[in-house]
């Protein structure tokens, strides 16, 4: 399956300058031209990109996680993570989905993909994983405590309301399913086993 990126809101200019390379971010700089004639110093962030999967069992359920990270209020989410250097998309929504769940995925759709905010450089690819078969325990980071949790669609879709879930790329398509009946019919046909 080829995928595309999505385009930055604002784009990093070829000209700018990596001021900083850290662990997850890196700082961009560059000098831009303004309406009035002056010109100031803007600045991007850029980070890899991470993948979100909505894992579907046989039965309908969808599997999403109650999560705890130090320093960090638990949190609900969907299964996911960074995209590593030169790592193929879905390979790593793939490795994701077998590392925090123990389940692989017959079939993967993507949903959509987006860069979030013009601010920092990055994109969410986000899937829908079905045809599940558990073939290991969770293989989880030392960062992360992972408690699967079990949902149907309804219950997704009232997650739009949950100031804990952590999935706010797509609180806009919860929202319009949970109070748009044609919105809440295209995304279950997503989700159908």
């Amino acid at each position: 399956m080829k995928i595309e990126r999505p385009k930055s809101k604002q784009p990093i200019p070829a000209d700018a300058k990596k001021v900083f390379t850290g662990v997850i971010f890196d700082v961009y700089q560059w000098e831009q031209k303004l309406y009035d004639g002056t010109t100031t110093t803007f600045e991007k962030l850029k980070r890899p990109d991470t993948v979100v999967t909505f894992p579907v069992l046989d039965d309908g359920r969808i599997i999403l996680a109650e999560q705890e990270q130090p320093g960090k209020v638990p949190y609900i989410s969907a299964i996911g993570g960074r995209i590593d250097e030169g790592e193929d998309i879905l390979v790593a929504a793939k490795r994701e989905l077998l590392e925090e769940t123990g389940y692989k995925a017959e079939h993967f759709t993507l949903w959509k993909a987006d860069q979030p905010t013009s601010k920092i450089d990055y994109a969410i690819y986000f899937f829908i994983a079905k045809g599940l078969k558990k073939i290991s325990e969770p293989s989880l980071d030392g960062g992360e405590k992972i408690k699967l949790k079990f949902v149907t669609f309804n219950e997704l879709i009232d997650l739009s309301t949950d100031k804990k879930f952590m999935e706010k790329e797509i609180l806009l398509d919860l929202l319009e399913a949970k109070f748009v009946p044609a919105k809440k019919e295209e995304l279950k046909k997503l989700f159908e086993v």
